[in-house]
Order: structure tokens, then sequence, then C-alpha cells
């Protein structure tokens, strides 16, 4: 069995790429793309079963979600990343090593965070913009997701690295597992047994629990290529440092997103007046439609990963390449998807998580402002990928910052004073079009040196270089 497994692994250096492409990416984008929609549903039930208030309690838990998301995918990301280039270099030991330190890794930063933030969470929430009418509903949810962070981090963590050891339909079930329990219970938890906000978010919890076993499964089974070995050891610093290395850029984004979100929801509450609470609502809707596509872009970068990771590591530039200008074409196709509908069909968008007319009508106005140059968003997010994937992390980083912290901060603390609601709208459009130039000079100059680096195919091993 584990010979037949490295034999697969192995057509990740050899297959044609768009068949790979098919054979990773869909899965991790159905995953993607379940994972978004569960979160739209909560939303959905929660906007219709609770109210509007209720919206924008949620909007305000985005920051928190993004630094619970990162403090994950700091170790997830890097993880998975280093065990597709340890595989390309055919070193299964040191892959199986890399699991067990990631679930390691995964439960000392959920305890730790999940802790800390649970003791101070009513001042953190009002640090990031709640309100009397706010605070209450954005409590109740983010305490329940709170508790679950040790069995959520070791999902996510351990499903990423099972699509890149080789098993991408596996990680879509666990994913399709999650999302199908918590989009049964959400409705029976909120609208039967009346547990509002706080039922939608146990029954998330609920439902990545039912996924965190079936991972464990896959894990501890020693038919899995790559799997649990107490004997590979559950430490290595060299290994830690690497994990941390590649995850610090998804990190670092989601972190910044989070102080960008903070951010952006002072700036409306700010600018709207009366009517702050219910923009931030709107915002609310806004993010949760632009990461539906977001997310199925990801799934794409997904996909890419393990093909990208393997073949740098096995030094094959060639495939390298033409995985990213791939990558590159799709990212472009589904974010111009979502510019279409959201250019359309605004209202009918909105009209999903709520009734109220102000709110539909503040979202509208944001859609057709945000969306101006969508389709470059996912152009952008696959550049930056593409660097974490291959080791590159500076470089991901690097991007990451400049379209959060050099291009968007300084937008949003100047444009809002001199357009309004539509300064914050603006601000947001502006960053994505010059991280979108600033992801093309980027690769172009390092596409110029790896050309000359490969010229001569060196077959020296290459693991997580630095930028």
């Amino acid at each position: 069995m584990n010979q037949t497994k490295e034999a697969s692994a192995q057509l990740l250096g050899t297959a044609p790429i768009g068949k790979l492409l098919v054979q990773y990416s869909i899965p991790a984008i159905i995953a993607s793309v379940a994972t978004s929609v569960y979160n739209i549903v909560d939303s959905i039930f929660i906007g219709q079963g609770v109210g509007p208030m209720a919206i924008a309690g949620l909007a305000i838990t985005f920051p928190l979600m993004n630094l619970v998301i990162g403090f994950c995918t700091l170790v997830a990301v890097g993880a998975c990343t280093i065990s597709s280039i340890f595989l390309g270099q055919k070193n299964v030991e040191r892959a199986t090593e890399t699991v067990n330190i990631a679930m390691v890794l995964c439960l000392a930063h959920a305890l730790v965070f999940g802790g800390l933030t649970y003791i101070f969470l009513d001042p953190i929430l009002r640090l990031f913009g709640a309100t009397d009418a706010t605070i209450s509903y954005a409590s109740e949810f983010t305490k329940v997701i709170l508790i679950g962070t040790p069995i959520s981090y070791v999902f996510l963590g351990l499903n990423n690295i099972m699509r890149a050891t080789g098993y991408p339909r596996k990680a879509m079930m666990s994913a399709l597992l999650s999302v199908g329990v918590n989009i049964i219970l959400a409705p029976i938890f909120i609208y039967k047994l009346h547990w509002g906000i706080a039922g939608a978010a146990g029954a998330t919890i609920i439902g990545q629990t039912v996924a965190f076993i079936w991972v464990l499964h896959h894990f501890f089974s020693k038919k899995s290529f790559v799997h649990f070995n107490f004997k590979a050891g559950f430490w290595n610093l060299d290994v830690v440092k690497r994990i941390y290395s590649i995850g610090l850029s998804p990190f670092l984004m989601n972190a910044t997103a989070c102080f960008v979100v903070v951010f952006l929801n002072k700036s409306l509450l700010s600018v709207a007046g009366n009517l702050g609470d219910i923009a931030v609502g709107a915002y609310g809707i806004l993010n949760r439609t632009t990461m539906f596509f977001v997310m199925i872009v990801f799934g794409v970068t997904q996909g890419m990963q393990p093909i990208l990771g393997y073949n740098f590591g096995a030094r094959n530039w060639a495939r390298v390449k033409r995985t990213l200008y791939k990558g590159i074409w799709l990212g472009f196709g589904i974010t111009a998807v979502g510019w279409i509908l959201t250019q359309t069909i605004p209202d009918q968008i909105s009209a999903l998580f709520t009734k109220d007319a102000q709110m539909i009508d503040i979202a509208r106005r944001a859609y057709h402002i945000y969306f101006i140059i969508y389709p470059v968003v996912g152009v952008q997010i696959v550049i930056q990928n593409y660097f974490q994937s291959i080791g590159k992390p500076l470089w991901s980083i690097f991007l990451s910052l400049t379209r959060q912290l050099l291009y968007l901060v300084p937008l949003l603390y100047f444009l809002p004073k001199i357009l309004g609601i539509d300064g914050v709208w603006y601000s947001m459009v502006d960053s994505d079009g010059l991280a979108f130039i600033t992801a093309i000079i980027v690769l172009i100059f390092s596409t110029r040196h790896h050309n000359k680096e490969f010229k001569n195919n060196d077959t020296t091993p290459a693991i997580a270089p630095k930028a």
C-alpha cells in the first residue's frame, strides 16, 4: 500500500499539469466552497432568524476570527508545504515527523490563544468596534468558537497535510462532513431550540468535531502513506522553524486583516453616524460575498500547493512555471464571475442575509464600488500563495503586508474623510489594484531569477529556501 501511495506521490513530478490540477484542485475547491457556503448559510440563518443587529455583531467578530484562523494557518500551511517538499525529496520519514509536530503545535496554539482570548473577550470586542447594540451577539458567538479551538485547529491543520500528502479527496470529504453537519444543525439550534447566534456557533463546532474524528482516523491508520509514528518524534527545532517561516505569511495576512477590519469597522461607525451599526452589517454581507469567491481561489491554490512544492523540491522548474500560469488564469476567471454577479444582482444577494432596506441600500453601493476591479484579486492571491508553496515565505509576506498595511490602512485613513462611506469602499478597491501591480512586478523579477538558477537543471535538493 505504501509503495502504491509513494508511486502516486511521484506522479506529482510526471503527470500532466492540467490533470493534476483537476485531481488536486477540484476536491480542494469543493471543500473551500463548502466551508464558504456554511459561513454564508450561518450568516443567512443569523440575519433572518435573529435580526440585523446580529449580522452587525457577527461582522464585529470577523477581525477576531481572522486571528483565530491565523494562529491555525501559521502551523497548517507551513506543515503542508514542508511535507510536500520532503516528499519531493523522497524523504517520507521527515514528512511523517512533520505530521507529528504539526499536531503538537496546533494544540499548543489553540490552548494558549483560545484561553487568553476567552478571558479578555469583551474588552477585545469593544476594541474591535462592538457597541451596546452588538456586543452581546458578538460575545455569544465568539465564546463558543473559542471553546472549540483545540478541535478546530487539529482538524484544519491535519486536513491541509492530508491533502498535501496525496489524499485530496479524503481532505474534501472531511470538509464536507463538517459543513453538512453544520447546515443540518444550525437551523435546528436557531429556529427550533431558539439558541440564537450561539446556536450557529455550536453547530459549527459540532460539525468540525465530526470531521476531526475522520481526520484523526486517517492519520492513525498505518494504511495511510504518511501517518502518525511515535518513533519519529514530536519535536524537531529545525522543522518547527521551517513550519513557522513558511506559515508566517498566511498568519501575517490574517493578523493584518484583523487590524484592517478593526480600522474599517471604526471608519464605518465614524462616518455613517446613526447608521453605523447598519453600515457594519452591510460590510459583513460584502465580506461574506467576497470571501465566497476568494475561498474558491484558495481551493485552486491548495490544489497547486503539492504540485508546486513537490516539483520545486525536485528542481523541476518547467513544471513549476506551468502550474503557476494555469493557476493565474483560473484565479482570474473565478473572481471575474464574482464581478459579474455583484454588478448585476446585488440586491438579490443582500436579500439572502437581511430584510433591512437600509442595509441592502448600503450593501448595493458597496458592491458596485468594491468589485470594480475584482477579477485581478484572484491573480494576486494565486501569486502570493505561489511564493508560499515553493518555500519563499518572505516574498509572500511582503505581498500580504503591502496590500493590507502599506496601501489599505493609509487609504482608509484619508478617503473616508473626503468621501464618507464611499471612501471606505474606494480604499479597498485602490489597495487591491496597487497590490495586483506589486505582485506582477515581484513575480517578473522572481521568475527571471529562477530561470537563471535552474538553467542547468541542478538536482541539488532545496528545502524551504529563503526568499
